[in-house]
This record gives structure tokens, C-alpha cells and sequence, in this order.
């Protein structure tokens, strides 16, 4: 039987290793059969994902700090595989002293460092792909997103803010891609052991608590990420449209 996904081809940014929530994605979406195409920062951040994906043709460098590698990027998946189904926006960064203590301690260069990288970034992909006619009619893009958009959690900080930043895009791209065909939503996951957690203060203490407030006493898997991801990126989902959808075992309830 041929998965929900079959015969789509989605583009997959923010791969950094096998626990990346990126990976977690696309690999349920692969399950459902789909072709993923991966993006990598730089030929360092390369090895990482070219351990993971098999075949170096759906590698593609892109730094969305950039405008020029995007287009360039965009392009050159345009030329390689024609139209793209779906978009996963997995891509997030802050400096680390930025997120450790108090948020008065943020500096002005950090701020906009995390606002470029993990909420431009998902507007800037967009227009990209809007403007070379890279996604098909209907597409989806989904982006990643944390509960510490809404509530103060500790050592999160500008990151926090940024990923309000971040599901504010989703809104209202949501409303101007809709015209085109491309629906846009947001997944906010639950906390769990991720290359970006770790890079956080504390992490331990906060993966402790968070699993502590699920309503199973669970923490929230890759592959339960992934699953909501492949729903978004498929047919099922044409009528959830600018959503920021809750995958954390129940954790924002409380």
C-alpha cells in the first residue's frame, strides 16, 4: 500500500545529526513515500548529514543567513528535481551567553542574530520559493517551533523570542501563500535530548520537568514528531492552515 506521502518531494532544512527533530521528520516522511531532499549550512555541517542521506544529489548547501546561497540553493534544487510538495523549516540558532541567565543580559548584535537565523530565515525561504515557482499547488511548509514562544522558560531567552517571532510568520505568511496554493503551519514539539537542547543551560533539568508534565509521564518521540510532520506535508491536511500545532504529550496543558 502507497504511503500518504507518495510521489511528493519535500525539501528538508536543519539536519544536524540523527537526534535532529529535522531527521525525526523526514524519515516518518520517507515511511509514507516520500523523496526527501536535505539542505546543510556549510561543507562542515555536510559530513553530518551526508552520513544520514544516502545519496549526495539530494544534498544541497544553503546558509539561510544568506539571500544569495538561498536563491542559489532554491535554484539549483529547481534544476535537479523541478517542483517541490512541501518545505520543513527546521532551523533555529542562538549564542549561547545569550541564552544562559537573565534576559537583560541580551545584547543587541545576539538579539538580531537570533532573530535572522530562526525567524527571518522561514520568511526568506518563502519568498524564494514563491518567487522561482519551486512549489507545486497544493504545498505545505511547516516550521519548528517550542512552548517558550508563549511562557518564560528558563535559559531560553532570546530563543523565546525569537520563536514568537517566528509563529507570528507562520500567521501571516499563511494568509498572503494561501492565494498560491501553499499552505503554512508550525509544529510546536515537546523538549527532548536534541543537539539544540543541549545547547541550552540547565537541559537536563528542564527535559526532567517537561517529561514530568506529560500527561503519561512520556517525553514526546521523533517519531511521533515526524508522523504530525508527514500529516501536514500530505493531501489529509489541505484544511489546517496557519496552525501552530501542539506535539509534547500534553505539556502546554498544564
Amino acid at each position: 500500500m502507497e504511503g500518504i506521502l507518495a510521489d511528493k518531494k519535500i525539501l528538508v532544512m536543519g539536519v544536524a545529526n540523527k537526534r535532529s527533530i529535522a531527521w525525526g521528520c523526514a524519515q516518518e516522511m520517507a515511511k509514507q513515500g516520500a523523496t526527501i531532499i536535505y539542505t546543510y549550512q556549510n561543507e562542515r555541517m555536510k559530513k553530518s548529514v551526508a552520513r544520514l542521506a544516502e545519496d549526495d544529489q539530494r544534498l544541497i548547501e544553503c546558509d539561510v543567513a544568506s539571500d544569495e546561497s538561498i536563491n542559489r540553493a532554491f535554484t539549483t534544487i529547481k534544476e535537479r528535481f523541478g517542483q517541490l510538495d512541501g518545505l520543513v523549516h527546521a532551523i533555529a540558532y542562538a549564542r549561547k551567553e545569550e541564552l544562559a541567565g537573565s534576559i537583560l543580559d541580551t545584547t543587541r548584535d545576539g538579539y538580531a542574530l537570533a532573530q535572522d537565523v530562526s525567524a527571518y530565515s522561514l520568511l526568506a525561504v518563502a519568498k524564494a520559493a514563491h518567487q522561482l515557482d519551486l512549489l507545486k499547488r497544493p504545498a505545505s511548509i511547516v516550521t519548528l517551533t517550542y512552548f517558550g514562544s508563549e511562557r518564560a522558560i528558563p535559559s531560553y531567552n532570546v530563543m523565546g523570542v525569537a520563536k514568537a517571532a517566528l509563529e507570528a510568520n507562520v500567521r501571516y505568511l499563511a494568509r498572503d501563500m494561501g492565494e498560491f496554493g501553499v499552505r503554512v503551519n508550525a509544529i510546536s514539539a515537546g523538549a527532548m535530548k536534541t543537539l539544540a537542547v543541549t545547547g541550552i543551560s540547565g537541559h537536563a533539568d528542564l527535559l526532567k520537568m517537561s517529561k514530568s508534565r506529560t500527561v503519561d509521564d512520556q517525553s514526546v518521540t521523533l517519531p511521533e514528531i515526524g508522523g504530525t510532520c508527514a500529516f501536514l506535508m500530505s493531501d489529509l491536511s489541505t484544511g489546517v492552515v496557519g496552525d501552530v500545532i501542539y506535539v509534547d504529550k500534553g505539556v502546554h496543558l498544564i
